[in-house]
């Protein structure tokens, strides 16, 4: 599972948006493959999400928002699943961190305060 944790961690590293879809399908059929046998409170609804992101993945133009959150709930459930596990807990934790922070939603820009707090609109009065 050392090789899954490494590829896994590179690439989000890397950044995930570098990353081709068809790469990430692939790292997702190992995950999934990994944690069939797993007996853990956690593990089949971290399965279920694998498999929705794997399929997401796979099709011509994933849903960028549906990854996201499939990348922030799969974060939240390693997480959550890590503390459960014998040997691989500090990894699992880093990699449900890593997953949470790439699946968190990215603004398009940074937001302008300064034009939040003095809008050039006028309140109308009735």
């Amino acid at each position: 599972m050392a090789v899954k944790f490494a590829g896994t961690m590179n690439a989000i590293n890397r950044g995930l948006e570098s990353t081709k879809p068809a790469k990430g399908a692939t790292m997702v059929e190992d995950w999934e493959a990994a944690l069939a046998e797993v007996d853990t409170p956690g593990a089949k609804g971290i399965l279920r999400d694998l498999a929705s992101l794997r399929k997401q993945l796979e099709k011509d133009e994933p849903d960028a928002d549906r990854v996201h959150d499939l990348l922030h709930r799969l974060g939240a459930a390693t997480t959550k699943i890590a503390d459960k596990a014998d040997k691989q807990q500090d990894k699992l934790k880093a990699l449900g961190e890593a997953l949470t922070e790439a699946g968190e939603e990215q603004p398009d820009e940074e937001e302008d305060t300064a034009a939040a707090a003095a809008p050039k609109r006028a309140r109308t009065r009735k």
